[in-house]
């Protein structure tokens, strides 16, 4: 395992979190917070409670999610297509640098801003909506799976896009509609029984149950479902990642 080739591409990517903070975690933050404001403080304090739970805190699972899946995705395809953009990949790829390391590399920076910038949101949310977390280990667990999962579902995209515009399609017209559709701001329980079960071909929504779970211990489906379900993704991920680079696909001249 070549540790230098992973750190230099890590804090290669992590660097460009420090030059681009405004857009990387400002923005974010600010975005996510007015939902706070708008959801939580003001419209929450009028709306009944859901499974015991105030619905300016109920919602907090969701938006955190919901800002993961599409940082997690925006950071990790953004980085691995500039290089392609500038053509540098080449270097990278002539290196003696496995493409596990390379993975490794990309996807562990992107993996890491998405959660330090979940982090973050966590925080921000205390100061408009009180909250709890009855499982903090399980909490943080799932956020580091799901940065890491869809983090290498961007890199796909990175790889897959020939242009900027192909690197906005998925997370802007598949990612964000599963994520609000996905009970980010409502428990599915609350739909008619056939669109409950419509709902759970949606696979955000195990995401946002399970994270929902480990704050407030209430959940639409159940935990295991739930981390199951991940893992699944995360192995179809790998899969692909592992067919890019014994293809070459999209790497190769």
């Amino acid at each position: 395992m070549n540790f230098y080739g992973i750190w230099a591409i890590y804090s290669f990517e992590l660097a460009r979190l420090r030059r681009t903070m405004l857009q990387s975690i400002a923005s974010p933050v600010i975005s996510t917070s007015l939902y706070f404001v708008v959801f939580g403080a003001a419209i929450g304090s009028r709306m009944a409670e859901i499974d015991g739970v105030s619905y300016g805190a109920f919602i907090i699972p969701g938006l955190i999610m919901l800002m993961l899946l599409n940082e997690s995705i925006s950071n990790a395809s953004f980085g691995i297509y500039m290089p392609k953009f500038t053509g540098t990949i080449y270097e990278v790829l002539s290196a003696p640098v496995s493409p596990a390391e390379i993975v490794i590399g990309y996807v562990g920076a992107a993996a890491t801003k998405s959660v330090i910038l979940g982090l973050l949101i966590l925080l921000t949310a205390r100061l408009f909506v009180p909250y709890e977390i009855q499982h903090p280990i399980w909490m943080l667990g799932f956020l580091i799976l799901t940065a890491i999962t869809f983090s290498l579902f961007g890199f796909i995209i990175g790889i897959w896009a020939d242009g900027f515009e192909k690197l906005q399609i998925i997370p802007l017209m598949i990612v964000t509609p599963l994520a609000f559709l996905g009970g980010s701001f409502y428990s599915i329980t609350m739909l008619p029984p056939f669109w409950q079960t419509v709902t759970l071909f949606n696979p955000v929504v195990y995401l946002i149950s399970g994270f929902r779970w480990s704050f407030y211990g209430v959940a639409d489906v159940h935990i295991g479902v739930s981390v199951g379900m991940t893992l699944v993704f995360l192995l179809i991920c790998l899969s692909l990642v592992w067919l890019v680079f014994k293809t070459g696909y999209r790497l190769k001249p």
